[in-house]
């Protein structure tokens, strides 16, 4: 997916996968490492649906559209793995079978360290960067799908990366979240409806 605008407009009929990262259970709702959780409840809400275990894999879903009414919306699944994130790959790969979705057409939404909280970007394949959920999503299917990245920035002082990511965003971070996870919700309504790179010009910050 080189061109994003091109692919975005010969995407057809098949739906897209957006997948959003965390781990499941309440003690964990608010984690760093649940921002893509956070992100497709969302998107899960502006298509009045609501998220119901699939019976494909480990995972919850919504189907629906996004973009506006008439034939530029396009059909999405939305989805959050019911794994822990190091087991990703499995709940995501058996959705992307069951849906038959190519791999370009695959949007996952996490948490990334080297960016500064809030900042977004867009791109498509590449590294994990250690994230252990992409880590695992790539082994399943390899790297080519695209990332929504939402950044969280570095760990203070000499903290543990597992300990920050599994930590609740701070009271003056709780402040922007909502606003940050509406933008990242809309970053993602750009990639499918518009394209790859009007996403990027848009939202890469």
């Amino acid at each position: 997916m080189t061109d994003g605008s091109s692919s975005a407009g010969n995407a057809g009929t098949g739906p897209w996968l957006v997948v959003g990262l965390g781990n499941p259970g309440t003690e964990y709702a608010g984690n760093r490492h649940n921002v893509g959780f956070m992100v497709a409840d969302l998107l899960a809400e502006r298509m009045g649906g609501t998220f119901k275990a699939h019976k494909a894999g480990r995972a919850q879903v919504v189907e629906g559209r996004l973009g506006a009414p008439g034939p530029a919306s396009r059909r999405v699944v939305i989805a959050k793995p019911m794994s822990f994130m190091n087991l990703s790959g499995g709940p995501v790969a058996a959705l992307r079978d069951f849906y038959k979705v190519p791999v370009e057409r695959v949007v996952v939404v996490h948490d990334e360290l080297d960016i500064d909280y809030g900042q977004l970007r867009l791109k498509v394949g590449g590294g994990d960067n250690g994230h252990n959920g992409l880590k695992s999503i790539t082994k399943s299917f390899g790297p080519g799908y695209c990332r929504v990245r939402f950044g969280i920035g570095r760990p203070p002082g000499r903290m543990q990366v597992a300990d920050f990511v599994l930590k609740d965003f701070s009271a003056a971070e709780r402040k922007e979240l909502a606003y940050e996870v509406d933008r990242a919700a809309d970053a993602v309504e750009c990639l499918i409806v518009d394209g790859l790179e009007r996403a990027q010009s848009t939202y890469n910050s």
